[in-house]
């Protein structure tokens, strides 16, 4: 009888831990890749499933994505400026099996990777396309950081510059830059504000000119809008008409007053 308690305290004893190690429970964001005798044999997941103690061994993957800071990087850019960015990348596993056989640790040599090519994208840019046309070196850094990382089963999704810091003396030169081509910009408005005003001008003259009274019908509308200000300005308007019989205009620009026969000569 004694030895029978003895057996069955044994197969307690080693039996709960060989079956506790042979049930597995593996997440819905999780996979689980089982290695048998050293070899692959694939990955299983999610929810409960059983492997062989001591033969079986098991490896967790996390499915989900994983967000990653690239630290800064300084970067000189095809036009020989010095820059300093960051950026961040999104990854996730799409293949465990290759996640843990081809890589030893494929988050850190994602992250590498992601520094490598950013530098060299980078490199090969110039800064107003870094700061112009950041859409455009995002998908150029998410395709290639993707095709390498392919073999290792990462989908990498989104690459996206964070930051750009320039030196100072870059930084102050862009300013006066910007301030330029808003003193520019300026002066081309007010000169064709200049030119239009100019147009309309030359429009309201040939059409005044045309009419005997419109100009003194103008004179008058403008001593109206005067008198409104409450100024002690007054104006006589004088018609040119009645002074044109006196004036001569000489060719030469000079003004001729002619006297009549009864004003003594």
């Amino acid at each position: 009888m004694e030895g029978i308690i003895w057996i069955v305290a044994v197969a307690v004893l080693f039996g709960v831990p060989l079956i506790s190690s042979a049930v597995k429970i593996v997440q819905q964001y999780e996979r689980g890749v089982i290695f048998r005798l050293g070899r692959l044999a694939g990955a299983r997941g999610p929810g409960l499933f059983f492997i062989f103690p001591i033969i079986d061994r098991m490896v967790k993957v996390d499915l989900r994505t994983i967000t990653m800071d690239i630290p800064p990087q300084e970067v000189i850019t095809r036009d020989n400026v010095t820059v300093k960015v960051n950026a961040v990348v999104y990854f996730r596993v799409v293949h465990p099996e290759s996640a843990v056989v081809e890589i030893l640790d494929f988050i850190r040599a994602t992250s590498q990777i992601a520094q490598t090519t950013l530098r060299s994208v980078l490199g090969q840019s110039e800064l107003d396309e870094l700061l112009a046309k950041r859409e455009a070196i995002n998908e150029r850094l998410q395709r290639i950081i993707d095709e390498q990382t392919e073999p290792w089963g990462i989908k990498v999704s989104i690459v996206e510059l964070k930051d750009v810091e320039l030196p100072q003396a870059m930084q102050r030169a862009m300013a006066r830059q910007a301030e330029a081509e808003r003193e520019k910009r300026a002066k081309v408005i007010h000169a064709e504000g200049e030119l239009q005003a100019s147009e309309k001008l030359a429009q309201a003259a040939g059409i005044i000119s045309k009419e005997a009274g419109a100009l003194q019908l103008r004179y008058l509308q403008t001593l109206t809008e005067i008198s409104t200000e409450r100024n002690s300005t007054i104006i006589f308007p004088l018609p040119i008409d009645l002074i044109s019989a006196f004036l001569n205009v000489r060719g030469d620009g000079g003004v001729r007053v002619e006297r009549s026969a009864s004003d003594g000569g």
